[in-house]
């Protein structure tokens, strides 16, 4: 007995084409803001999960630019006891550090770590970390692509830091 199955294109996956991808610019201001809050609500917009055309196997993010990082703020005692470890590739080559330290070298750094570990993994995941600019400061030279600003305050009440 042979049975023959119709597929109803309405039903059908649609995914979008790399000529019909528009990518937004957003600003957020990271005052006083808890970082893995703010790395979370980075990496689903620079991933596209907040646009219905979200494609997984594609980079259909948005860019995102956030602003005042030295500012920005870590839950409890985290700033001074967690660890962020890298290995060298040598023999007993492996380096620790704090929040602490790295905010003194590099203050978007700790941010952009976050960020990272929350995307995939190879080409795309490097791809998409491209889109998060970091600056010091209140200026950054993208205000001619007229960002959206994200208030991350109003969107939930623990996303500020009450130190």
């Amino acid at each position: 007995m042979i049975i023959f199955i119709s597929i109803n294109p309405a039903f059908m996956t649609k995914y979008i084409k790399k000529s019909e991808l528009e990518n937004n610019w957003y600003e957020i201001d990271a005052n006083g803001v808890v970082v893995g809050r703010l790395a979370t609500i980075i990496s689903k917009i620079i991933r596209g999960k907040n646009k219905t055309t979200y494609t997984p196997h594609m980079d259909n993010g948005d860019f995102v630019v956030v602003k005042n990082i030295e500012q920005i703020k870590f839950t409890g005692q985290k700033f001074q006891n967690k660890k962020y470890f890298r290995h060298t590739g040598y023999p007993g080559g492996i380096k620790e550090t704090t929040p602490e330290k790295l905010h003194q070298n590099k203050p978007g750094e700790a941010l952009k770590l976050a960020v990272k570990r929350m995307l995939p993994s190879g080409p795309l995941g490097k791809k998409q970390l491209t889109k998060l600019k970091i600056y010091k400061g209140s200026d950054h030279p993208h205000s001619a692509q007229n960002p959206k600003v994200i208030d991350v305050s109003k969107l939930n009440s623990k996303n500020i830091a009450r130190i």
